[in-house]
C-alpha cells in the first residue's frame, strides 16, 4: 500500500506538470493569436483541424482526456484527506497548498461545462466550429460568462504553476528551503505572466 502511493503520488504530479502544462500552454498560445484579430486566431485553429479527426480525436482521448481524468480522481482523493489551515498558520506555502486544493475543485466544476458546452455540444453535437467569432459572440453576449472563462483560466495556470514547485519537491530536485523558495518565486512569475496574457486577449474581445 504504501509503495502504491508513493507511485501513484509521483504520477498524479507528473501528469499534471505534463498534460495540464501542455493543456495550458497550448490554450494560452492559441488564444493569443486573438490578439491579431479573427484572422490570426481562425488561422491557428484551422491548423489543428489539418490534422485527421480519427487521430485528434485519439489524442484528446488517450493523451489529454485520460490523464486528466486520473489527475482529477486522484487530486480529488488527496485533496479530501488535506488538512488546510492557512488563516492559522499564516505562511504564503500554507496558502498556496490551501490554494491548490481550492482551485483544483473550481476546475472540476469547470472542465466539465467548458468541455461539454464547446467540445461536445457546440462543435460536437451541433457541428458548429470553434471560431473567433463564436467565442467573441459567447463572451461579449455575457460578461458573467467571460469572467467565469478568465477565473477558469486563472485557476489552472496557478494549479499548474504552483504544481511546479510541488512537483520539484516530490521528486526531490529542490532540495532544502532556500531552493523550494526560489523555484516557488520562479513559478508564481510564471503565473503572473500567463495571467497577464490571459487577461490580455480575452479584454480583446470586448474592444475589437
Amino acid at each position: 500500500m504504501i509503495h502504491s502511493t508513493f507511485y501513484l503520488r509521483r504520477l498524479h504530479s507528473l501528469v499534471g506538470l505534463v498534460v495540464l502544462g501542455g493543456v495550458i500552454f497550448e490554450h494560452v498560445f492559441t488564444n493569443s493569436m486573438a490578439l491579431g484579430g479573427p484572422e490570426a486566431l481562425n488561422g491557428a485553429l484551422a491548423m489543428m483541424e489539418l490534422i485527421p479527426h480519427p487521430i485528434f480525436l485519439a489524442i484528446e482521448v488517450c493523451c489529454i482526456a485520460v490523464p486528466l481524468l486520473f489527475h482529477a480522481i486522484y487530486g480529488i482523493y488527496i485533496a479530501l484527506q488535506a488538512n488546510n489551515n492557512p488563516g492559522r498558520l499564516g505562511y504564503i506555502r500554507n496558502w498556496q497548498f490551501a490554494l491548490q486544493r481550492w482551485t483544483a475543485w473550481f476546475l472540476v466544476v469547470f472542465l466539465i461545462w467548458h468541455i461539454f458546452y464547446l467540445r461536445i455540444f457546440t462543435k460536437g453535437i451541433m457541428g458548429t466550429p470553434i471560431s473567433y467569432e463564436l467565442l467573441q459572440s459567447y463572451f461579449t453576449g455575457s460578461p458573467l460568462v467571460a469572467a467565469i472563462y478568465v477565473l477558469g483560466m486563472f485557476a489552472a495556470i496557478f494549479h499548474f504553476c504552483n504544481g511546479i514547485t510541488t512537483f520539484c519537491m516530490t521528486w526531490g530536485i529542490a532540495k532544502g528551503p532556500r531552493v523550494q523558495n526560489v523555484v516557488s518565486v520562479l513559478s508564481m512569475c510564471l503565473c503572473a505572466a500567463l495571467c497577464l496574457v490571459t487577461l490580455t486577449f480575452m479584454g480583446s474581445y470586448f474592444v475589437m
